[in-house]
């Protein structure tokens, strides 16, 4: 690998670290180590697995400090987020560390007698994960830790923008035991040329990508040539829902949680906030103060709640979505102004048409559009009213509504009074353009394990 390229500080520019540029050839020679070590990393005990897992989980924890000022560095979340985005992406480690020694078969005798049915579970094979730029470590430790504790050896290529992050992960994996060829790290601006080759190869036998649903949908078509299992997890447009007999303060908080975390460069972040007629006034002025008193700048300096946006292409996406919504009828409560670098100061807009292009499509961004609904099945119709189907979030204090509301929302996760549903030991994945497959919770380690029957004659 001669070539080299630069990861940048999204706050100012300036370069960070060169690191090699990955080519095709260096694609296959990692698929050839994968595939070398698949038969034996396979045939490793579980608890062994299990412990590598624990020791790396350890080990992030306690180099929170620097894992989360490299995350903050390279990404440009404040630091406080970065190291919480360390706690909660080493838990995916704990978690599957547990899942490893639980891998189950089933023993059955067949309906009409004289035999028993056995299932058993192997392991996928060597695994291609494609990270993206928002949670350099959480992504990865989200697809990592299954494919550990299933047995699969993988290749990980992270987003070119953060891909610091992975290699720190990657020294951690090695220092906990991890043998060579279970993970290798690919950096490279040539995703599309290096995920090709490898998606060309039959050796590799799953992908796992997290990112656009535009790019998701292109490798699910390129995953058929080879009939690889294939994981999704792609765009959302979550809506918030607040109706009438909402805690109004406790949805604000929420509201807060939902749309500024990662700076609203988040897939679950909330993109629409649907509020009830009763009391959308009160909820656009509340949350317009507190999104009007977030102090912008390096995510690394004392008292910044938000950093700057990945770059100058993010930062004009939410400019355009918010010019067009405030020239279609939106009214600013907060914000609208012109952005100074990468950094686009949060913003509350009132009055925004159902129809606007803004909530159509993933802000990606401190942006809050808030559109206002009269009744129970108008909010139900607004909010599925998208392709994607990944988060939502719902805030009232009726339990019979909410029976109503969650059962009747397209959406793979819901929020109930609360704006965050991301956890580990939970099933995260979403539905419709939203992708398929589910990464946490029991369901997660079925993503890389394959089923075997097996048929024992006993007369």
């Amino acid at each position: 690998m001669s070539e080299t390229f630069d990861v940048l500080d999204p706050a100012d520019g300036s370069v960070l670290e060169s690191l090699p540029d990955a080519t095709v050839a260096d694609a296959m020679s990692a698929l050839d180590r994968a595939h070398a070590a698949q038969g034996e990393w396979a045939a490793t005990p579980p608890r062994e697995r299990g412990e590598i897992l624990r020791r790396a989980f350890e080990l992030i924890t306690e180099r929170g400090d620097e894992f989360g000022r490299t995350i903050s560095l390279e990404m440009g979340k404040p630091l406080a987020e970065g190291k919480g985005e360390v706690s909660y992406g080493a838990e995916f480690l704990r978690w599957f560390s547990e899942e490893a020694v639980r891998i189950r078969g089933s023993w059955l005798e067949a309906p009409a007698g004289g035999s028993r049915l056995l299932t058993i579970k192997k392991p996928v094979g060597p695994c291609l994960f494609v990270t993206p730029w928002n949670f350099p470590l959480a992504m990865g430790t989200r697809k990592i830790g299954p494919a550990i504790a299933a047995g699969c050896t993988m290749i990980v290529k992270p987003a070119s923008a953060t891909p610091l992050t992975m290699l720190k992960l990657a020294e951690v994996f090695a220092e906990a035991g991890l043998p060579d060829g279970v993970l290798q790290v690919l950096t490279t601006t040539k995703s599309k040329d290096v995920t090709a080759a490898l998606m060309a190869d039959p050796r590799l036998r799953k992908i796992s990508f997290t990112g656009s649903t535009s790019v998701g949908k292109g490798l699910v078509k390129q995953s058929a040539d080879q009939l690889q299992r294939v994981s999704m997890e792609l765009g959302g447009n979550a809506p918030f829902l607040v109706f009438d007999d909402a805690d109004v303060d406790k949805a604000i908080e929420g509201a807060m949680v939902a749309k500024m975390r990662n700076m609203g460069e988040a897939c679950t972040s909330a993109n629409r906030f649907l509020v009830q007629s009763g009391v959308a006034e009160e909820f656009t002025e509340k949350l317009g103060r507190r999104m009007g008193a977030l102090t912008l700048g390096r995510g690394q300096d004392d008292g910044v709640d938000v950093g700057p946006l990945i770059d100058s292409g993010a930062v004009e996406t939410v400019r355009e979505l918010v010019d067009e919504a405030v020239k279609g009828g939106a009214r600013v409560v907060t914000g609208a102004e012109e952005p100074d670098g990468n950094f686009y100061k949060p913003t509350v807009l009132a009055d925004v048409p159902a129809d606007a292009r803004i909530s159509r499509e993933e802000i990606f961004g401190p942006v809050a559009p808030v559109t206002v609904f009269e009744d129970e099945a108008q909010a139900i119709e607004l909010a599925n009213d998208t392709e994607y189907g990944l988060s939502s979030y719902v805030y009232t204090e009726s339990l019979d509504r909410t029976i109503r509301i969650v059962e009747s929302l397209d959406f793979g996760m819901v929020g109930v009074n609360t704006g965050l549903v991301s956890n580990p030991a939970a099933p995260f994945g979403g539905v419709k353009a939203s992708g398929f497959g589910r990464e946490g919770g029991f369901e997660g380690i079925e993503e890389y394990l394959d089923t075997t029957y097996v048929g024992i004659a006993t007369a």
